[in-house]
């Protein structure tokens, strides 16, 4: 199904899809991405994507008190200034191994996790291995028969993803350069 956003209660029916666990693409800050509730729909992103198991999702926050959900690790200062905004952080997770979590700096993401009350996962939208699509009938074409649904925001001018930081390690270290240029002193 494709909701346009700027038509009266699409906001509420995506909100309705991600709470009862289902998979919607929705824009982002830096791109179009497909969104789930976590952790209930790992199986079913990964399915959409075609994505195996090796390589998690990033978590969206609505801001870093959530963190304590996740992890008992602290976003280190010289990155946390960084947040919200396009930055992606790897901590150690509390289950064992790492998640990534970011704070986006985005309004109606913001409000879209606040309003859902739980992390969202997120991945770019595109088959794993092929590049992230940001042309919304290019969307549809490829995904809106495997999603439940399409929150149409116009096209997203195409650019890069967030930046991503292993912060698990010392000294820190990009794992993906994108969006956000981390200041060499923020890595030490």
């Amino acid at each position: 199904m494709r909701l346009l956003a700027d038509r009266p209660g699409s906001f509420a029916a995506l909100v309705a899809v991600l709470s009862r666990g289902g998979i919607a693409v929705a824009p982002g800050d830096t791109m179009y991405g497909l969104v789930g509730k976590a952790p209930e729909t790992d199986a079913a992103l990964r399915s959409v994507k075609g994505r195996g198991e090796d390589k998690p999702f990033l978590l969206l926050l609505r801001d870093a008190s959530w963190l304590s959900r996740l992890t008992d690790a602290a976003v280190p200062p010289r990155l946390a200034r960084h947040w919200p905004g396009p930055l992606t952080i790897i901590l150690p997770s509390r289950q064992g191994g790492t998640v990534a979590v970011r704070v986006p700096d985005s309004p109606f993401l913001a409000s879209l996790l606040e309003q859902v009350d739980a992390p969202l996962y997120s991945t770019s939208v595109n088959r794993a291995g092929q590049p992230p699509l940001t042309r919304i009938d290019a969307i549809c074409a490829e995904f809106e028969a495997d999603v439940d649904m399409v929150y149409d925001a116009g096209d997203a001018p195409p650019g890069p993803p967030s930046t991503l930081v292993d912060a698990s390690v010392r000294p820190f270290r990009v794992a993906r350069q994108g969006a956000l240029e981390v200041p060499p002193e923020d890595l030490v």
